[in-house]
């Protein structure tokens, strides 16, 4: 009887009879102050806020606030229990940089699985400075390369924000550039010849400045199309032959070589870090300069470098034909969980799905001309509105 009391006494709490309190009042939005209306309005589903953005004037301009963008990721990515590559709002697309496409890069989405029917133009972004040259992506961000006014430009193009660095030197050559974004910003690692001397400066965005250091010149200025790599706190460099890997301690400010010792018989060499604690090497195996077959390995906790998978023979092949033996052509490159291997003469990525554990191609681009012989360029491009400049 005493649980029946209870129950009907809390029924009764809960009656239509029981007055309700006032709807709020909806002239009270205006008075927000705009950092509390930002905060409440992260908390919408994407979808359901770019549904709402056309209502109003100051919504649709929160889509394009880098502070907006970062509350609303965080929010999402705090609850949700999947990995921080699936809980951001956007998707995440692989450009594919070619001159027929004259600075319109195709998308492949890959949260999709299929290219879409719209391009990213930087046109817009480079209308007063046509002579700029696309060179890298990471991070959300850009960086390309003027040569005629001797700058740098990296921008993000969603946020529509830039930032122009002058070189260096006015009388440098830039025979090598590496473009990493880290957590607290970028650096951009540069190697130029001035007279008979080889130099390496680093950029940090933190402070703004360049500085100066021995660098390794020729050992690193062979193969323009691979960037080196951001692994525990360094920038990691493969070597031509005599294969070797080479790091620049972005905190010490000095050249080191990690301990472990390459695998052998090796033909080609490429390193790709995942950006959260894992190092990987790409190499081809075999004897002459002619691979044979082509692995894929991990840095273990001894700094040695312990085998993940081979490419199978059939795959393989197509690969090693594709490339006619042109290693210098390789380049590699981390994308949401794909560890891709492009060649710049072949318009496909072959890529390594590290959670299953499988080898697959992506598809050809079907706005891409047929007789297309080289050029080839692909980037990862993950959008951050909030990536700063």
């Amino acid at each position: 009887m005493k649980n029946n009391t209870d129950i009907s006494t809390s029924y009764s709490y809960y009656s239509p009879a029981t007055p309700r309190s006032t709807p709020m009042d909806p002239k009270i939005w205006s008075k927000l102050p705009p950092e509390i209306l930002e905060y409440i309005l992260s908390f919408l589903p994407l979808k359901t806020f770019l549904n709402l953005r056309s209502t109003c004037k100051g919504f649709w301009s929160l889509v394009f606030s880098p502070s907006f963008i970062s509350k609303h990721y965080s929010s999402s990515s705090s609850s949700s229990s999947s990995s921080s590559s699936s809980s951001s709002p956007f998707s995440s697309f692989l450009l594919l940089s070619h001159p027929q496409f004259h600075r319109h890069f195709p998308l492949y989405d890959c949260t999709l699985g299929t290219w879409r029917n719209i391009s990213l133009s930087l046109s817009d972004s480079l209308h007063s400075s046509p002579s700029f040259t696309t060179l890298v992506s990471s991070g959300g961000l850009f960086c390309l390369s003027d040569t005629n006014s001797c700058s740098l430009l990296v921008c993000n193009l969603l946020a529509k924000s830039s930032r122009k660095i002058q070189y260096p030197s006015y009388f440098l050559h830039l025979e090598h550039l590496t473009f990493v974004t880290t957590p607290n910003g970028y650096f951009i690692f540069v190697l130029c010849s001035e007279s008979a001397s080889n130099w390496a400066f680093v950029y940090n965005s933190k402070v703004q400045t360049w500085r100066r250091f021995h660098g390794f010149g020729p050992l690193l200025g062979d193969n323009h199309h691979q960037q080196g790599v951001y692994f525990d706190g360094g920038l990691y460099f493969a070597t031509p032959e005599p294969f070797s890997v080479v790091i620049f301690d972005l905190e010490s400010e000095k050249w080191k070589r990690p301990t472990g010792e390459l695998p052998g018989q090796l033909t080609f060499v490429r390193l790709v870090s995942d950006g959260e604690g894992k190092l990987y090497l790409v190499g081809g195996v075999g004897s002459n300069g002619i691979s044979r077959s082509i692995k894929l390995w991990e840095m273990g906790e001894d700094g040695n470098w312990v085998e993940v998978q081979s490419l199978p023979d059939l795959m393989c092949r197509k690969f090693v034909s594709v490339c006619y033996h042109n290693y210098e052509h390789v380049y590699c490159f981390w994308h949401e969980g794909m560890v891709c291997i492009c060649c710049y003469t072949w318009p496909e990525i072959l890529y390594y799905l590290v959670s299953r554990r499988t080898w697959h191609w992506l598809p050809r681009c079907p706005s891409l001309p047929l007789k297309c012989s080289c050029g080839f360029k692909w980037f990862s491009f993950v959008p951050k509105l909030y990536a700063s400049v």
